[in-house]
């Protein structure tokens, strides 16, 4: 039941972490966010780091792995997080919650790629969730929106995201590549804000937006990342991806909330079907082990 909680306390952060993440736009471009957002991510990881050396000081890190690693899983986060953040000057936090929420939907079907067996339960989930995407993301012209395209193909950038954190974790420590990858993928925000995108970013502008980056950076980076660990020790690995999934419904709630964010009838139902299918997915191993 503590297990539970907490990774329902997670769910919370990261959903309402996309309302932080449209507000801290109002001072930050996307870019720049994103830069300030790892950075602050990664820092607040270094007592966490310490406190592991402390328990287990003889632990020995390789070097030449932990950098591989740390630059792969870097520029996959860098690229996932720029499209989710680009998106979110189309679409609201609301679409942009269950959209990415999709990654769920990815994982499975990316996993056949490298040999993963895929129940038939996580198709008829892919095919509840994808109805329910079309209903949440098309306009009355039923057309998609430009900002809900740049969440979906963000969320399967999440997907080959959690793919490759499977593949490094097996031989690194997991809070190591976290702060490898936060990292990482600050400084590609920081060289793309200056040097691609062309942003400018002032120190005003930075403490103006001091507040959102303190919650997208420490607080839905740093704190719920620990919970989620110190959760998932205890948790059933099934329950936890459905409890994880109600991130989706926090932002919803975050965005009616905070932003004045309203969903019409034919959006609800879109967003009711995207959960549904993202609880079957996470219920087909169980099925399959039954």
């Amino acid at each position: 039941m503590i297990a539970n909680l907490l990774l329902l306390l997670t769910a919370a952060i990261w959903g309402f972490g996309f309302v932080a993440q449209v507000l801290g736009m109002n001072y930050l471009e996307p870019f720049a966010f994103i830069g300030a957002r790892f950075m602050l991510g990664a820092l607040s990881l270094i007592p966490v780091l310490w406190f592991m050396h402390r328990r287990n000081p003889g632990a020995q890190v390789r070097i030449g792995y932990f950098l591989y690693a740390s630059c792969s899983l870097g520029v996959i986060l860098f690229v996932a997080s720029s499209f989710q953040q680009v998106g979110l000057l189309y679409t609201t936090a609301s679409n942009a919650g269950f959209i990415t929420g999709m990654y769920m939907i990815f994982v499975p079907i990316f996993g056949l790629m490298i040999g993963m067996a895929t129940g038939w339960i996580t198709w008829v989930g892919c095919l509840v969730a994808a109805l329910g995407l079309y209903l949440l993301g098309v306009n009355d012209q039923y057309q998609m929106g430009y900002g809900d395209l740049l969440q979906l193909v963000g969320a399967s950038v999440w997907a080959l995201h959690i793919l490759a954190i499977d593949h490094f974790a097996k031989h690194a420590p997991g809070v190591q590549l976290a702060f490898g990858q936060f990292f990482v993928c600050s400084v590609l925000g920081i060289l793309v804000s200056t040097s691609v995108a062309g942003e400018s970013t002032t120190k005003t502008q930075l403490w103006d937006a001091g507040p959102t980056l303190v919650y997208a950076g420490i607080i839905t980076v740093g704190v719920a990342y620990t919970l989620q660990i110190v959760a998932q020790a205890d948790a059933n690995p099934v329950h936890a991806g459905i409890i994880l999934s109600l991130e989706a419904v926090f932002g919803a709630i975050g965005g009616y909330w905070l932003l004045d964010e309203w969903l019409n009838s034919r959006q609800m139902l879109g967003c009711a079907l995207m959960l549904l299918g993202m609880i079957m997915s996470q219920l087909a191993p169980a099925a399959d082990e039954a």
